[in-house]
């Protein structure tokens, strides 16, 4: 069984590089059109600079090569006479190699060893997990050795806990939402004040 104490609790928040569509230099917008056709190769509808800017603003946060980090949560259990606290820690920032490269440290030193650690959250490994590891590579940061994960078998990164996966019990067919599972469990909402979508508008 797990040693909870052992356990990273992560979360990343995202927004796009740029505070709109407007804001991307020619190459950038050409390049956002194309990703955004690729999505949108069945809808039939004509697509218009209206469209392609209201879509930058509404999901450019979740693609690591048109977004940007700027604040990682994470949270550690510890247990004590009185019993268990959670304690917190983020890292954030408007330099977001700043922000990479504390976490970084913080990994490295804390959590790096496979064999005892395990990094836990929802959807880390299809959002968080990669994100990081494309932001890191984009500024030139060594990824914390855990992180490195290109090439490696299902098996070998056991040490990635994703309560999305766990969720579905093999059903692969739908998302579930943290605020959802949060609700089915009886969990007070992570989601009171602000959800991801908000992030975005918050911050520009």
């Amino acid at each position: 069984m797990t040693n909870l104490e052992n356990v990273l609790f992560l979360d990343i928040e995202t927004v796009s590089q740029q505070p709109d569509y407007a804001s991307l230099d020619a190459r950038g917008q050409k390049l956002w059109q194309r990703k955004i056709d690729f999505l949108a190769r069945k809808n039939e509808h004509v697509w218009t600079e209206e469209d392609y800017a209201k879509t930058y603003s509404d999901r450019a946060a979740i693609y690591a090569e048109f977004g940007k980090i700027i604040v990682i949560s994470t949270g550690i259990i510890r247990f004590a006479a009185s019993g268990p606290t959670l304690r917190i820690k983020s890292f954030y920032g408007h330099e977001e190699k700043q922000v990479l490269e504390d976490f970084n440290h913080f990994v490295e030193k804390n959590f790096n060893n496979p064999k005892v650690h395990l990094f836990c959250g929802h959807n880390i490994k299809e959002f968080d997990i990669p994100y990081l590891c494309r932001r890191m590579t984009i500024h030139q940061i060594p990824l914390p050795d855990l992180f490195n994960i290109a090439g490696k078998k299902p098996w070998e990164l056991n040490y990635f806990a994703d309560t999305l996966e766990l969720w579905k019990f093999g059903d692969y067919k739908n998302f579930t939402s943290l605020d959802l599972l949060s609700y089915s469990l009886n969990i007070p909402s992570p989601k009171n004040d602000m959800d991801g979508s908000m992030v975005g508008h918050a911050f520009w």
